[in-house]
């Protein structure tokens, strides 16, 4: 009979795991910006843990490319790396392009529900100057899009590449031009997953993030993003 209870194992892996998702938060909602140091005594601290679950984070985010261990100075958060966010971006188009064209072949009332939502809180946000309002907006633009699309590994690898998308956007927000258009670019897709046009729908999708990644990526490549992970 197996025991309710877990094992002194599974308790340090748990916590491993809790430590792991805690500091790959802040680093991808920009807590912890490129460039930033600190011991892994002062990041247990931060999150009211013991070491050792920190320690086993921060190697697992090291192996991931989130950041460096520095011996006797402790850890610092790499820069976004701009090519690999151009791999990242193809990824997230051919994912995403595919969830756009199975939820115009099966509609979801709810998620195109979240998706209007979403879109008209871009424009909100646009409208009072909050470009995080409007960078997580977005953000839940997508993550409906590909969580209402009825294929649930699909949804789980794009997720993925969106965490990575939305820190070089949020990165990248405040040095970009104004995106006036991407609200409109949200509608359009819209428009043709609730009329049924699965190809209309993927190719409104990757010309939407075709456009936006090129922003982020020419953004991303400037002299000033890369001093600011040094």
């Amino acid at each position: 009979m197996k025991s309710d209870s877990a094992t002194p194992a599974e308790g340090r892996s748990s916590l491993g795991e809790s430590a792991y998702r805690a500091l790959r938060a802040r680093i991808l909602e920009m807590t912890l910006p490129p460039g930033h140091q600190a011991a892994e005594g002062e990041l247990a601290a931060q999150l009211g843990m013991s070491r050792t679950p920190v320690h086993e984070a921060v190697l697992r985010l090291q192996s991931e490319g989130f950041l460096e261990v520095q011996p006797r100075r402790g850890i610092r958060v790499l820069p976004i790396d701009p090519t690999g966010m151009a791999e990242t971006y193809e990824i997230l188009i051919a994912l995403e392009g595919a969830a756009a064209a199975r939820l115009a072949a099966h509609p979801n009332p709810e998620a195109a529900r979240l998706m209007a939502e979403a879109t008209e809180a871009m424009r909100t946000a646009l409208a009072e100057g909050n470009r995080r309002a409007w960078a997580t907006a977005d953000d839940a633009f997508h993550r409906a899009l590909v969580r209402g699309c009825g294929n649930a590994r699909l949804a789980r690898m794009a997720g993925e590449a969106a965490d990575l998308a939305q820190r070089a956007r949020l990165a990248t927000a405040s040095l970009r031009p104004e995106p006036r258009g991407s609200a409109e670019e949200h509608a359009r897709i819209l428009r043709a997953i609730e009329a049924g046009d699965a190809e209309g729908a993927r190719e409104a999708l990757a010309a939407h993030r075709q456009r936006a990644s090129a922003e982020i990526l020419h953004t991303l490549s400037l002299p000033l993003m890369r001093l600011a992970g040094h």
